[in-house]
């Protein structure tokens, strides 16, 4: 089948439905599943069927913590490239982080503005974010019937002055507008602490800049978000968690009925602050990267279910912002590109801890599409759903190197690693848009506005 062709069915030996892995047909009617049958009852037309073997069919995933930064920045990453990259992972959603672009999504003008230059560009359909700084709280409702997903802040400076921290004033003011919209505030839950040591470490060594982002910082960020989030009964969501240290308070808040989600990423999934060599920066992200004790106890609430998905925060920037020249982590930019491999980066772990492909769809595709009002659209191979899927061989090993890499910048930490699990193909809404190495010559991709949704149910 060409690619951008229209699918009429996808055959397999092995299909997730559930919890369960079995020959099945994915029959596909207008872009939707309209049938899913046992592989013996399946008598259609073999010619509109994409008959792949034994690869692994499942719902695509659903990443909703992109930094695409487009416009403004789109040297660092743009709507075009991020997207080409998706689909190359079996991403058939992403959900558009309101910063690094310029302007930022903090207006309903700037967001028109997103909407205008992301046309036309994205090969996986799209939704955005939008962002509260100080002072923009009036615009947060008529962004929310325009149809982002919900909005972000920062407790702490961003790394871009256009996108600036709240403090508690406005923190009062936006959670006051969006009590009953059923909307939800995503922080970034860092906060500064009164630091007890020099920090006058050698800035190659990793140890210095993970020593001035200690774990008090997420935990005191986010004992104020369980305040507030108890306080106001808004849907709230701690994105990119890298710290265990927190995890008691989050668990102990919804315990007491906050509407609180959280996430963490692949990179603090897959990488060890001990094993990061000097000089490295393309390893630098905040909050950092930490140990490999706090490592297993993240997989652990993941496994428990305290941590409810596991996303990118692919946060690309020029190779000249890494300082790798001087090796410099105190001055490198904080951020990974990692949209590509989400998939085989969780599976290459997750499969060696006894997580099953089902676990994969509720982490990476289902969770994630709850949290921005997707749920009843995407992230799970069900009746009625858009038809994203990705095709991919779970046991087939590949080594990540820049030729392979669709990113608009090729640096990144997974450059040289062998990883576990292959993607073939990508299917939005029923039409094959990335098959082994090759994407559809038009982008096919649409944006997701979200319907606004009054008192929604916690999560």
């Amino acid at each position: 089948m060409e690619l951008g062709s229209t699918i009429g069915a996808v055959r397999s030996q092995r299909v997730l439905i559930g919890d369960e892995v079995c020959p099945a047909v994915v029959i596909i009617k207008d872009g939707r599943i309209c049938q899913i049958l046992p592989d013996r009852d399946f008598s259609g037309d073999a010619a509109e069927v994409l008959d792949v073997g034994d690869s692994v069919v499942m719902a695509g995933v659903v990443d909703c913590h992109v930094h695409v930064n487009e416009p403004g920045r789109t040297s660092w990453e743009g709507f075009w490239t991020a997207t080409r990259a998706a689909a190359a992972g079996g991403v058939t959603t992403i959900v558009d982080m309101p910063l690094n672009s310029i302007p930022p999504t903090t207006t309903l003008s700037n967001f028109h503005e997103k909407l205008r230059e992301a046309t036309g560009q994205c090969f996986v359909d799209t939704a955005f974010w939008g962002g509260v700084i100080p002072g923009n709280q009036l615009e947060l409702q008529p962004m929310i019937q325009a149809g982002v997903a919900g909005f972000k802040c920062f407790l702490i400076h961003s790394g871009v002055d256009e996108f600036p921290h709240v403090t508690d004033s406005d923190l009062h003011s936006a959670m006051k507008q969006l009590q009953g919209t059923g909307s939800v505030l995503l922080f970034h839950a860092e906060r500064e602490v009164l630091q007890t040591t020099e920090e006058n470490g050698d800035p190659c060594h990793y140890s210095t800049f993970l020593q001035s982002r200690p774990d008090i910082m997420e935990v005191e960020a986010i004992r104020t978000v369980t305040e507030l989030c108890l306080q106001y009964q808004v849907r709230c969501h701690i994105v990119h968690l890298s710290s265990a240290e927190p995890l008691k308070l989050i668990q102990e808040a919804r315990q007491a009925g906050a509407p609180l989600t959280v996430e963490t990423t692949h990179h603090y999934l897959s990488l060890c602050a001990e094993d990061i060599p000097a000089g490295a920066t393309q390893f630098k992200c905040c909050p950092p990267i930490r140990g490999s004790i706090n490592q297993g106890q993240l997989w652990s609430a993941l496994k428990d279910g305290h941590i409810d998905m596991v996303v990118s925060d692919h946060s690309p920037c020029t190779i000249d912002l890494k300082k790798l020249d001087s090796g410099d982590f105190t001055q490198a930019w904080g951020g990974i590109s990692s949209l590509q491999f989400g998939l085989p980066l969780f599976w290459t772990s997750a499969s060696k801890r006894g997580f099953q492909l089902s676990d994969v769809t509720r982490l990476l595709s289902q969770k994630t599409a709850q949290l921005c009002c997707l749920d009843k659209q995407k992230g799970s191979l069900t009746l009625g759903y858009d038809a994203d899927l990705v095709i991919w061989d779970p046991e087939r090993e590949f080594q990540v190197e820049e030729a392979n890499v669709h990113h608009k910048n090729k640096i990144t930490p997974y450059l040289g690693i062998t990883l576990q699990g292959v993607v073939h193909a990508t299917i939005i809404r029923g039409r094959l848009v990335y098959r082994d190495g090759s994407f559809c010559p038009e982008p096919l991709g649409k944006h997701l506005l979200i319907p606004q949704r009054r008192n929604q149910a916690q999560l």
